[in-house]
């Protein structure tokens, strides 16, 4: 592959994108809050729309304090009598323990505290508290140090287990994560979500490196012990029934046997309400029911220390991959690569996704995308410049070869490296008495008449489609049917000889000669080669073969007739212009010198000739 891309601009841009990519892959790993994080939730969000909604664990279910409990309470908060109601209720339909998501923190009625306490002492119960923080915690930390833990009435908290209810929601608020463990000093407090996971497993974790393990099974989790959530659905998604019936009496075996639940409020403007990818509003107990579930059916989400430093990986490959393509192929064909890659990318990611594994759509655009930009930048400023170099040589080209061949070489620089046989009109053209006007004009004068005279002489031929393959002092050499035939080649050339004896005239009219000169003009059709003549590192593009010379010497036989233009009879009749020879111009039987057969030759004078132009 070839580039306009010096080496060391592509080692400084490699550089770049390395230390960009490094940046945000170090910050990713290490679980630093960055802009990609915003990308990455909504790049999640639209992989958990293409899984779609999952069914949750049958093992979880939750009790829902919703309006139609609060209405027929009168109150909310509910007496902590019916909260006793709903434990017994709940231990009696058969659950295997009793997660309460509701803050228990100040005492009420001794009465009624005393009897949730008892209630709660004959089951397996997990009581919620809260910890508080001086500062807001980022969305992936170390395990996360409160400063003060809000706690259940200390008669309720003697009687069950203590749980946080503490989640980690991301810039938008949508709860990704749940810590699993929290450093409440002097000692360690677990979530609500591992206590009531534990009723069902019927021990509790513990903790690993990276991790948890709850019965046969090790679960990975991320940076500080987060559990990363992967949700099934809109509210109600997990299987929901009104506290209300438990209240009523009705009998819930069907609903609760051998299940864990969740107790906690949906009624609408209490408790805590989350937006999440399926519903805007959903309550935080079915957020937690979440987390139990994903630990019970082990679908949560795998983002750990490997997963992360796979992305991490990834980005880097990406970057470089993605430098190389844009500095190497084509402009279009790179910038279309690079954007296959991260499409194959995203795919993968969403397979992954499907599995159950996290891995981070965003980090790979975000480490990629400036540096390539950059990369493609930079590359249109080389080819625009290598673009400006290329113009200008091909303007300094052409100023050595004709604009036909100059093109033709700048376009395809393998163009005649093998010789090409083909049919042309070859003319030549030359100023009468040349070297004594020279002598009496002197050098710098002569060439100015010399530059006149070529210009008129390459106008002219290239108005139909002739090329000057050499000048010659006073003589140039014209060719029409090069590089390209046409069928038009030999009367261009006739026409051409005609226009070229009427325009030098005019010039010398004007004075511009310098002196009266009287113009030949030989021109024959036939077979020529074109090829590249000369040494290796030295050629130009030549037309050789017998056509060539004897139109050559047909500015000889011109003059030996006192002509101006000698047209062979090959020419007039590939040109099929023989309405040329009438009255007493017929065709002359001619000797061309070094040539052994002769050559019907026709001739005007200048006046004749001027007349045809």
């Amino acid at each position: 592959m070839k580039t306009s891309l010096p080496i060391w601009c592509i080692v400084s841009l490699l550089t770049i994108g390395a230390l960009w990519a490094g940046q945000l892959a170090l910050k990713h790993a290490h679980g630093a809050a960055s802009f990609v994080d915003k990308i990455e939730t909504a790049l999640l969000d639209v992989r958990i729309h293409l899984i779609g909604v999952r069914p949750p664990s049958a093992k979880v279910a939750i009790v829902a304090i919703d309006d139609a409990t609060v209405a027929a309470a009168g109150r909310y908060p509910l007496d902590r009598r019916q909260l006793a109601r709903l434990v017994d209720g709940i231990r009696l339909a058969g659950a295997t323990g009793i997660a309460i998501d509701i803050l228990l923190v100040g005492p009420t009625e001794d009465e009624a505290d005393k009897a949730l306490a008892a209630a709660i002492s004959r089951f397996p119960v997990a009581i919620a508290g809260a910890a508080q923080f001086a500062d807001r915690q980022e969305r992936i930390s170390p395990m996360p140090k409160p400063t003060e833990l809000l706690r259940p009435l200390p008669v309720l908290e003697a009687s069950a287990q203590l749980g946080l209810v503490n989640v980690a929601t991301d810039a938008g608020g949508t709860p990704r994560q749940i810590p699993m463990i929290f450093d409440a000093q002097p000692a360690l407090e677990a979530s609500l979500v591992i206590r009531a996971a534990s009723f069902q497993f019927g021990e509790l974790p513990t903790l690993t490196t990276d991790g948890l393990r709850m019965g046969a099974r090790t679960y990975p989790l991320d940076l500080g012990w987060h559990l990363s959530l992967n949700y099934y659905g809109p509210g109600r998604t997990v299987h929901t029934v009104s506290a209300l019936r438990l209240l009523n009496g009705e009998d819930l075996h069907s609903d609760l046997t051998g299940r864990l639940v969740m107790l906690g409020v949906t009624a609408t403007g209490v408790g805590d309400r989350f937006n999440t990818p399926f519903d805007q509003i959903m309550p935080g107990v079915e957020v937690l029911a979440t987390g139990v579930s994903n630990l019970i059916d082990g679908s949560a989400l795998v983002r750990d220390t490997v997963v992360r430093r796979i992305d991490a990986v990834l980005a880097a490959l990406i970057t470089f991959a993605g430098i190389a393509m844009v500095a190497f192929l084509p402009m279009a064909a790179g910038s279309i690569a690079f954007a296959a890659l991260l499409l194959a990318w995203l795919t993968v990611a969403a397979i992954a996704f499907g599995q159950f594994y996290w891995l981070s759509g965003a980090l790979p655009i975000a480490a990629s995308l400036p540096p390539v930009a950059a990369t493609i930048v930079v590359r249109q400023v080389f080819d625009r410049f290598e673009m400006r170099r290329m113009i200008s040589a091909r303007s300094a080209l052409e100023r050595f070869q004709a604009s036909a061949l100059a093109r033709r070489i700048a376009e395809d620089p393998t163009f005649l490296l093998e010789p090409r046989e083909l049919s042309a009109a070859i003319l030549f053209v030359d100023l009468a008495g040349y070297t004594g006007v020279s002598e009496r004009l002197g050098p710098l004068r002569t060439r100015d008449m010399l530059k006149a005279f070529h210009t008129i002489v390459v106008e002219e031929a290239e108005r139909r489609q002739g090329v000057a393959m050499d000048f010659m002092g006073d003589g140039v050499m014209v060719a029409f049917g090069v590089p390209d035939q046409h069928s038009q080649d030999a009367s261009n050339a006739i026409l051409t000889a005609f226009n070229l004896v009427r325009a030098i005239h005019e010039w010398d009219a004007d004075g511009r000669s310098g002196e009266s000169n009287v113009v030949r003009i030989g021109v024959h059709y036939g077979q020529v080669i074109l090829s590249r003549l000369g040494h290796e590192t030295h050629q130009q593009v030549a037309a050789i073969g017998d056509c060539v010379n004897v139109a050559s010497r047909l500015l000889e036989v011109a003059k030996s007739h006192s002509a101006s233009v000698a047209l062979s009879a090959e020419v007039i009749r590939a040109a099929g212009l023989e309405e040329l020879l009438t009255g007493d111009r017929q065709y002359a039987r001619c000797e061309i010198r070094g040539r052994q057969q002769t050559l019907d030759v026709a001739f005007w004078s200048a006046d004749d000739a001027a007349s045809q132009a």
